[in-house]
């Protein structure tokens, strides 16, 4: 074990001598991997600044891609695993034709397509790979063109299945060398995007903009796209490869986010198969050897790599093998697993799996007997996940609701149910947040309000239940600064529109009535103002004229806001000042428009 600060990859020790210049004759004299000259370089660094220039005819774009092709063949290895060349390479593969980037993995694999490995496994090189198999989805549009064309050549014909060739000779130097494929960073992402292709989805590509930083907001969207028949036979040969080095999908990070993949795409595309993949995984966990009356899941549960395959597999899995897994493995289990900081995450994926079959009602009564145990653990992704999944089980509503005013110690007397909605926003027991200036002195003190992004997570599935009069009453408990803070927070304005926009024409007119004083501020706030638009869209015709006769008066203040304008110019309140009876007209018909698609969506 190395010292404390000591880095776990161990670089190897300098030896004092200076650095080569970039194809410094000595690099093949020493052994080491051959690079481009500096001129090479600068060459490759100038097309980079070309292609981000952009073309202006498709002609000229297509000449040029062709010309530096041209100059890439002979040495696209040595391009590939260049810092500067792989970039403009992967560019260049984006823009080819279907015949162009076969010609260059052709040239990537050699001979025998043994260089695939090397070149697939290295840091620069596995992004030139993806790049090139992302562009199979062209080889079909570009092949249903010409069948469309009557002077189809025999040649053409040919030259459409490079590329094909080619994604199958890959497939059999993957099969070969699958376990360093599945253990090497770059070789498992090359290995995920082969298996999208063989699939015929993708994901889509991160623009320039996106690179080299996280986006919390990306949502991979798969594009389905047709593909030949030789590439599902090379799809089912690839997962019985996988099958048979399932020890090291079950264990390695790499390897387990490898097998996800393949998981998710057959999913997708081949559900069949998917099944028996669920089945085969499961089957080979459950069957080794552990503690004696222990089941060996409960050990991979707790494992950083497996638990997210097993989730995998709980998210894709059909009834029966659920049904299964609980009552061979997980049943009176599950609490341990609640309170543990990794099993945790896969038992909210089994409770959101389950929560449209009767399974769910035995998890639910399993997790409810240490309810406040997980509370206290501070797992509040188990809490919600229950909270949302009875919304679809309304005998279980009620059950919930009261543990929770149990939790936050705020179920008796019943005069305390009109505290429970800031204690949930805060996720603070009633001790805490109502305080006693001294001791045994009946004065009580309340802090601000505050909100946490899983306190209104779980205000909001809340929300949805049939009976919300305990929240509701809360709500009306509020003080009209607690409403401010609450309508102004970035999560707190999410759980006060649930609530608002669920609540009846009745209730919410009641609550409009005290939110009135708080229009104008919440129209100048970032989030009030999308909270009050929330509002207008659920809200009667009377009540919008009643909120538009609260904001017309301060026109001067809402117009120069930069998010009050917003709201102005959407309610039409120019319109509503000059001309109020068209304005009546047009809400009426357009409340009646949205009435109907509500009542067609439910």
């Amino acid at each position: 074990m190395g010292a404390k600060g000591q880095r776990y990859f161990k670089a190897s020790p300098r030896t004092g001598k200076k650095r080569g210049a970039p194809g410094g004759g000595g690099d093949a004299a020493a052994g080491k991997r051959p690079r481009l000259d500096a001129m090479a370089v600068g060459y490759y660094r100038r097309i980079c600044d070309r292609l981000k220039e952009g073309f202006a005819e498709d002609e000229e774009r297509d000449l040029f891609v062709e010309n530096v092709l041209s100059e890439v063949k002979g040495k696209a290895n040595l391009v590939a695993m260049d810092m500067t060349g792989s970039l403009a390479l992967e560019k260049l593969l984006s823009l080819a034709t279907a015949v162009q980037v076969g010609e260059v993995l052709t040239e990537l694999g050699g001979d025998t397509g043994s260089e695939f490995r090397s070149v697939a496994c290295d840091s620069r090189g596995g992004h030139v790979m993806e790049s090139a198999l992302r562009q199979t989805h062209r080889w079909t549009e570009e092949n249903r063109s010409a069948e469309e064309k009557s002077d189809v050549t025999k040649t053409e014909e040919e030259d459409c299945g490079v590329l094909e060739g080619q994604v199958q000779r890959l497939c059999g130097v993957v099969r070969e060398n699958i376990t360093e494929f599945l253990k090497d960073p770059h070789g498992s992402h090359v290995l995920r995007t082969l298996m999208h292709v063989l699939a015929g989805c993708l994901t889509s590509e991160p623009s320039d903009a996106q690179h080299g930083k996280k986006d919390r907001k990306s949502t991979s969207e798969m594009t389905d796209f047709e593909i030949p028949a030789s590439f599902w036979w090379e799809l089912k040969y690839l997962s019985d490869c996988l099958m048979e080095n399932i020890n090291v999908c079950a264990t390695n990070p790499s390897a387990s986010a490898t097998l996800q993949t393949l998981l998710t795409v057959c999913h997708r595309k081949r559900p069949i198969l998917c099944k028996k993949l669920n089945k085969s995984i499961m089957g080979y966990l459950t069957s080794l050897t552990s503690a004696p009356g222990v089941s060996p899941l409960l050990v991979f549960l707790k494992d950083p790599s497996c638990s997210h395959l097993i989730q995998t597999v709980f998210q894709f899995s059909h009834k029966a093998l659920l049904r299964d897994i609980y009552k061979n493995h997980l049943k009176d289990q599950l609490m341990s697993l609640a309170l543990h900081r990794i099993a945790n995450f896969t038992v909210q994926t089994l409770i959101t799996v389950s929560s449209g079959h009767r399974l769910f009602l035995k998890i639910f009564d399993e997790l409810m007997e240490g309810f406040e145990a997980v509370l206290a653990a501070g797992h509040m992704g188990v809490v919600i996940e229950l909270a949302d999944s009875c919304v679809q089980w309304e005998e279980r509503q009620d059950t919930l609701m009261q543990r929770l005013l149990q939790a936050f110690h705020c179920s008796d007397p019943a005069s305390l149910h009109t505290s429970c909605l800031p204690l949930f926003l805060s996720l603070l027991a009633y001790e805490v947040h109502y305080q006693s200036e001294t001791e045994g002195d009946a004065t009580v003190t309340q802090r601000p309000l505050s909100v946490c992004y899983h306190g209104s997570r779980l205000v909001q599935a809340l929300a949805k239940f049939k009976d919300r009069s305990i929240l509701m009453n809360s709500l009306h408990a509020l003080s009209s600064a607690d409403l401010r803070t609450l309508g102004t927070d970035s999560a707190g304005s999410h759980a006060l529109q649930a609530l608002v926009t669920s609540a009846s024409d009745k209730g919410r007119g009641k609550f409009l009535r005290k939110l009135e004083e708080l229009y104008v501020q919440l129209a100048c706030s970032r989030c009030g103002s999308r909270l009050l638009e929330a509002v207008w869209n659920s809200a009667t015709v009377g009540q919008r004229q009643s909120i538009a006769e609260t904001l017309a008066p301060c026109e001067d203040q809402l117009r120069s806001d930069q998010f009050a304008r917003h709201v102005w110019a959407k309610f039409g309140l120019t319109h509503f000042t000059k001309r109020r009876s068209a304005w009546l007209e047009a809400q009426t018909g357009e409340s009646k428009k949205q009435k109907m698609f509500r009542d067609i969506l439910e």
